[in-house]
């Protein structure tokens, strides 16, 4: 009985000092005052804004040194893995990474054509109703002008505050504007940069991030063990929150994009209340902020899934992140077409979503002929057929897909799997309104068997059917099965076909 008494004093005694931790651990973080706690339950007051929910088409900047090398994602971490095509490519050329490292890249990077007010004038006629600046990368370089951290596009590269520029472009053109952070797992995530060769001349030589010097780029080594995309460390975690702190605090973005689930716990809820009250106090009670993160929301954020799409209607908006090419500047990569860009378009939006996509910029800041030619069609189509795309709403389900299409389950990394067809429509509304989107051009006749007669989701009668982009009158008519279109001999000039359909 004693040792019962025993155990049972010491639970409690555990779970006081436990929580009496965490109490202090949050005297120690500092939190912009307002009605957000750092807790779930707190959090869960968070209503959407209408201007994310309306906009449904964002571009990104994912942009920074690490485009310098032309040879796309990670670089900054591939170059100390031994035997890379990254690690070769940069031997050759800068020499071996225990004397020419990655703190040797970054003043390589000037960004001499970027033309900040050009691209975001481009972006707007594109269609893009928001605008998400790189913060930092995994890579740990500032593209703002910070004062914790030397290695920051102000100090070093190009000298200037990208995100400040980018945001004043932004607002120029009336988008909503945002930001990134890839801060939470760039501890263990350059950890290669503490290695040094295993073979050849350079055997044994530590590389650059071994050096003291540069502890602030590499970070310091891992405890050993410490091998998760968020690390355990606690000073790292401390370092992390008054990065995004000084960061949000600084620009207060409408959007705040983390590339993980919402990172370290307690203290990442303290980071969402702080973004959240400085967002509200910094609008006069008007509440802008958006928070993205890899995780369901429950309605206390907007979940992102990366290069991924959902299979149904969510509850909650919801957004795809994506790029038009690789993530960083890569010579000869291959990119998505305006139709793959406009299909992926419309069928999240079917789904309450919407989409992010990055256009990829070359080290020194313009994008590539191909592309400005992808966003102007782009363009084209937005204007004949966005009015079911900005401001709409998902309809009773979210469309029809071919008899023998195979579901892709929703989730990350699930965009290639997905092949659409003429036979892929996605539904949109607005009032009475419902719009029909075709995810490829017809062959003969339109069938929508969601409109027949004695569809259960069909319960208004249609009075007007016409494609957008076309002034030609069409044929129609209604059977038990489906509404039935007749083709018509004009066909606008593009993939995605929209059309518009009201009721009463």
């Amino acid at each position: 009985m004693k040792n019962k008494q025993w155990r049972f004093a010491t639970l409690i005694l555990i779970g006081t000092l436990l929580q009496f931790a965490k109490a202090v651990q949050a005297q120690q973080i500092p939190v912009n005052t307002g009605p957000y706690q750092a807790t779930d339950e707190s959090l869960k007051q968070y209503r959407y804004p209408e201007w994310f929910r309306n906009a449904k088409f964002g571009i990104w900047a994912h942009w920074g040194p690490q485009a310098v090398p032309q040879q796309g994602d990670w670089y900054a971490k591939k170059l100390y893995q031994e035997g890379s095509p990254d690690y070769k490519d940069h031997l050759t050329r800068y020499g071996p990474p225990s004397k020419t490292g990655y703190k040797d890249i970054i003043p390589l990077w000037k960004a001499e054509k970027w033309e900040p007010d050009k691209l975001m004038a481009l972006y707007k006629k594109a269609g893009a109703k928001y605008f998400v600046s790189m913060g930092s990368h995994h890579d740990n370089f500032f593209l703002w002008n910070s004062k914790i951290h030397r290695w920051n596009a102000v100090k070093m590269g190009p000298h200037k505050d990208v995100v400040g520029i980018w945001q004043k472009e932004a607002k120029k053109q009336g988008l909503y504007f945002g930001v990134s952070e890839h801060l939470a797992a760039s501890y263990t995530w350059f950890q290669p940069a503490h290695s040094a060769d295993t073979t050849g001349p350079y055997k044994g030589i530590p590389y650059d991030g071994n050096d003291p010097q540069y502890a602030d780029l590499y970070h310091t080594k891992a405890a050993p063990g410490d091998k998760a995309w968020l690390s355990t460390n606690p000073d790292w975690i401390k370092e992390w929150y008054a990065d995004v702190k000084e960061l949000v605090d600084t620009y207060h973005p409408d959007l705040l994009y983390s590339d993980s689930k919402l990172p370290f716990g307690d203290v990442g809820r303290s980071m969402l209340a702080n973004y959240y009250n400085g967002n509200l106090a910094f609008n006069k009670g008007k509440m802008t902020a958006v928070y993205n993160c890899k995780e369901p929301s429950q309605g206390k954020w907007v979940q992102d899934l990366e290069r991924g799409v959902q299979d149904s209607i969510s509850p909650y908006p919801w957004q795809t992140d994506t790029s038009i090419g690789d993530w960083f500047y890569r010579t000869g990569q291959k990119y998505k077409t305006s139709t793959e860009i406009l299909q992926m378009l419309t069928d999240i939006v079917s789904k309450n979503g919407n989409l992010l996509i990055n256009i990829v910029q070359t080290p020194e800041g313009d994008v590539e002929p191909e592309l400005v030619r992808t966003l102007n069609e782009i363009g084209t189509w937005i204007t004949a057929n966005g009015e079911g795309i900005y401001g709409s709403r998902p309809w009773k389900v979210y469309g029809e897909i071919p008899a023998n299409r195979i579901v892709v389950k929703a989730g990350n990394f699930n965009e290639g799997k997905i092949k659409y067809t003429a036979e892929d429509i996605r539904f949109t509304t607005k009032g009475n309104v419902l719009y029909a989107y075709l995810l490829g051009v017809p062959n003969n006749e339109i069938h929508i068997k969601s409109l027949g007669k004695s569809s259960k989701y069909n319960d208004k009668k249609i009075t007007s059917v016409r494609m957008m982009g076309v002034t030609e009158r069409l044929d129609w008519k209604i059977t038990d099965d489906a509404l039935i279109i007749k083709k018509p001999a004009n066909i606008p000039d593009w993939q995605v076909i929209g059309l518009k359909i009201e009721r009463e």
